[in-house]
């Protein structure tokens, strides 16, 4: 699952977030002799502390979040389904067959949420019998004729309406809803969206559309038959095993999946979607999404095939399905799902062909790819050890961008993941593998997804690729079509490595926190630097850290590179050098994850730009010199040095890095012509764009005819900076006619361009286009369109305030994403002295559910609740 990676935009935005973090009593049982210290007394504890130890301890059993026990085997699951759709239920027959895992059972229970249980029946050799049965709305559970062992194998069949959208809501920030099965559109009500059903079982929610034992450490084959309008095309796991014309304009499709797995990655889809082929090794690699996206997903989904071989040359394990396809639809409730055999995306996804040149979802294309080996072949016994899923899939996308772009690519995605992680762990410190959770749903989060993906990483670093690809090898292999747990993992590569690794999984996988590592360099003999690092990090609640890591230095433009292992809370190196060293580099790639605290100072970030190979130091050094000594005179040229980087992310950091520093433009040569070369010519479509936005800054009249020339570039990155460049010059004439020209664009950088444009000028006559651009756009595209739809009628109310706020009133009440519900409540804002509206508001903050929304609306709400 890709961890709520569309609601990442919130974080343009600064807010405020508190949070307490608990202290952890760490208590180790130990052999000691029996006058070594006398024992504590707990009988002469004062009573309220008795009392609070004894609730500690009872808590610590009560909220431990245990592996399911097992007491079936679900051996397999068939299924044949209709629909309803104007009730929006599921009417299905399930035939389950199981054994008991060990100890002999009489009771069968099974979930099965928000049911209408019509018949329960066991089928045996000999006629069908009926069962009694109890049901509490989540479990059913049937009383066998006798006790069952682990010798027999028994059938049942259940007869049932599946009720999805009761009970909803929930989720977290990664899965926003609850429901397992979503009709989209089923009556047809609402304009420019189709109608479809799709399923997202994860965590444990495809019990709300089907009986099972919904339970990752469980696993099971299946076979499912949809019924659905002729019109429409299914997709589920497995292989398509035959349709049938029911001579009533619907059709029964048959799909069968004959390869074991976890109840949570069962799914379907139904829907008008066109079917795009293509294959990796003669394996069927097929793509589908609307009509009009379809030339987009064939460059979308493009490296699919190549990732495929990628990834199974990597492990030495053939991509281990029937085949992969994925599916893009409206309104999904995370990023995607890599449910068996077929990944389910979000519907930004969607593009049209020329929105797909400029394409950037390769990382979760791979990610979702990447779980096909790891999360469905191998799966995670509990929630608890959930990384097991995710860290894989993210370090997926470093493997990805490695390959293909290259490791600069790689490590800047490898800091940018980091960072995220240090953003959540202001907020909350959590065991990666962590057994106290109040709900399978927060493993959602940073720690499972970015720093379970570091922790990989580190450990590839450490070990070399060797022995982390055999070791993975074996570990998949060892553990095909089975549950696992972290040990597993460990114990995989302590046997390929012949080395103890407890101490890794130790302090990374089984402990909160991170190192904060304060360092200094003696460079008092540069032939012999002395360098000095001290682990700052709170030790009564963080481990203290054995932590490889390698520094580096530059002789000759070679790069020397040695690693030291730092297992002290104060230690020092001695670095014996050849020649005299003057810039040592500490973690240059970027691989540690670890708070670092140094002074280097202004000739260090000289240095390491002019000399370091890695893209990621250059990056942070031009960065870091802007950011503390832009008035240095020797900061400017180097800038400007950076334009011409052979790293695309550090010519796109020089030209912003000049747009906020304007007296830099004379001090650089030939800027101005170097910015018309790069928003010509360069490879990369960001920075021609941010050269174009430059360009626009230092003289948007000289450069009006080439803004107006890349107006129809191919790219839309391009075109949108050039549209808001050409009318952001006032000296324009045509600017209305400009304007007027791209009304009917539905890529949110034009929409925008032309947005700023009529709100700038209060231009009359807009109110239409402006809810007409409303209902066209969705998801991201919709939450960065709203701030412009609430400024535009607050500033000309008289082009249909009332109806603007009805609008926001709407999405920040209803709408599924929860980014998007925060983005309409802000835009209220922009109209709160209306007569009643802060009541309004507090309504809709009342009756949100989702706990970031809530603590977001919250924060804008905040003065008026103290009002009261």
């Amino acid at each position: 699952m890709k961890v709520w990676k569309s609601a990442l935009i919130l974080m343009l935005a600064v807010f405020v977030f508190w949070s307490c973090q608990s202290s952890k009593t760490v208590l180790n049982e130990q052999e000691r002799a029996e006058d070594d210290f006398p024992l504590v007394d707990t009988a002469a504890l004062l009573e309220s502390e008795r009392s609070e130890l004894i609730q500690h301890l009872e808590y610590k059993i009560e909220a431990y979040q245990a592996s399911r026990q097992r007491d079936f085997d679900l051996l397999h699951t068939a299924l044949d389904l209709k629909f309803d759709y104007e009730n929006e239920w599921v009417l299905g027959t399930a035939e389950l067959i199981l054994k008991p895992h060990f100890f002999p059972q009489q009771e069968l229970v099974l979930d099965a949420k928000d049911f209408d249980v019509h018949q329960y029946e066991l089928l045996t050799d000999t006629g069908d019998q009926a069962l009694n049965f109890r049901y509490n709305g989540k479990k059913l559970t049937a009383y066998l004729p006798s006790a069952y062992t682990r010798e027999d194998t028994i059938r049942v069949r259940i007869k049932y309406t599946a009720k999805p959208n009761e009970n909803a809501g929930g989720g977290s920030r990664a899965i926003t809803d609850t429901k397992g099965l979503y009709f989209i559109n089923p009556r047809g009500e609402e304009a420019n969206k189709p109608t479809q059903i799709w399923t997202q079982g994860e965590t444990e929610h495809n019990s709300k559309w089907f009986p099972t034992i919904d339970t990752p450490n469980e696993r099971g084959t299946q076979e499912i038959k949809l019924t659905v309008d002729a019109k429409y095309r299914t997709l589920s796991n497995g292989l398509l095993q035959g349709s049938i014309d029911n001579g009533d304009g619907t059709r029964s499709d048959t799909w069968l999946m004959d390869l074991p797995h976890a109840p949570y990655l069962a799914a379907i889809v139904v829907g008008d979607f066109v079917e795009i082929k293509d294959e990796w090794e003669g394996m069927q690699v097929n793509y589908y999404v609307e009509k009009e996206f379809e030339e987009g997903a064939k460059k979308v989904f493009a490296h699919t095939p190549e990732m495929i071989g990628f990834f199974s040359e990597r492990l030495g394990v053939p991509y281990p399905w029937q085949r992969y396809d994925q599916v893009v639809v409206r309104d999904f409730v995370s990023g995607a799902m890599e449910n068996t055999t077929i990944s389910i995306f979000m519907e930004q996804l969607n593009l049209n062909e020329r929105e797909a040149i400029d394409s950037e979802w390769d990382s979760i294309i791979a990610h979702e790819l990447f779980h096909q080996w790891f999360g469905n072949y191998v799966t995670n016994e509990s929630w608890a050890n959930l990384t097991l899923n995710e860290a894989f899939g993210n370090y997926a996308e470093y493997l990805w961008y490695e390959h293909k772009n290259g490791k600069d690519d790689a490590d800047m995605h490898q800091v940018a993941e980091m960072e995220q992680y240090f953003d959540e762990a202001l907020e909350k410190q959590e065991d990666l593998v962590r057994f106290y959770h109040k709900d399978g749903e927060d493993m959602f989060d940073s720690h499972s997804y970015a720093k379970g993906g570091r922790i990989l990483h580190m450990l590839r670093r450490h070990l070399g690729d060797d022995a982390f690809f055999a070791s993975l090898n074996y570990y998949l292999e060892n553990h095909a079509f089975s549950a696992v747990e972290v040990h597993d993992l460990r114990l995989a590569f302590e046997a390929v490595t012949g080395m103890d690794l407890n101490w890794y999984f130790n302090q990374w996988f089984l402990a909160s926190g991170h190192p904060i590592l304060e360092y200094e360099v003696d460079y008092s003999q540069p032939e012999n630097l002395l360098l000095t690092i001290a682990q700052r990090q709170d030790f009564s609640t963080t481990p203290l850290y054995k932590i490889p890591f390698k520094v580096s230095w530059y002789s000759g433009g070679e790069r020397y590179e040695k690693e030291l292992v730092l297992d002290k809370s104060w230690q020092q190196f001695a670095i014996v050098n050849n020649v005299p060293v003057t810039a040592l580099y500490v973690d240059e790639a970027k691989e540690i994850l670890a708070e670092k605290r140094t002074l280097r100072g202004r000739q260090h970030f000289i240095q390491q730009y002019e000399n370091s190979k890695l893209g990621v130091a250059r990056y942070e050094a031009l960065d870091s010199l802007s950011s503390y000594y832009g008035e240095d005179p020797d900061v400017a040229p180097l800038i400007g040095k950076g334009l011409g980087d052979d790293f695309w992310a550090v010519r796109e950091l020089a030209i912003m890095k000049i747009s906020q520093h304007p007296e830099w433009i004379l001090a650089i040569e030939n800027l101005e012509e170097r910015l018309f070369e790069i928003a010509e010519n360069d490879p990369k479509n960001t920075v021609r764009l941010g050269a174009i936005e430059l360009l626009s800054l230092i003289d948007g009249d000289k450069y009006s005819p080439a803004f107006q020339r890349w107006l129809n570039d191919p790219s839309y990155y391009v075109a949108g900076a050039a549209l808001s460049a050409y009318l952001e010059e006032p000296n324009n004439k045509n600017r209305d006619e400009i304007a007027s020209r791209f009304e009917s664009e539905r890529n949110i950088r034009m929409i925008v361009a032309l947005a700023d444009y009529y709100i700038a000028e209060e231009m009359e006559g807009k109110g239409k286009w402006f809810h007409e651009k409303l209902d066209l756009l969705t998801g991201q595209s919709l939450y960065y369109f709203l701030g412009y739809y609430g400024d535009y009628f607050a500033k000309l109310p008289g082009e249909g305030s009332d109806k603007a706020i009805e609008r926001l009133q709407g999405l920040a009440g209803n709408h599924n994403a929860n980014y998007v519900r925060i983005a309409a409540f802000m835009g209220l804002f922009a109209f709160i002295d209306e007569p009643g509206l802060v009541a309004k508001a507090k309504a809709i903050w009342t009756e949100e559910q989702d706990e970031m929304a809530k603590r977001y609306m919250e924060f804008f709400l905040s003065s008026y609740l103290d009002e009261n």
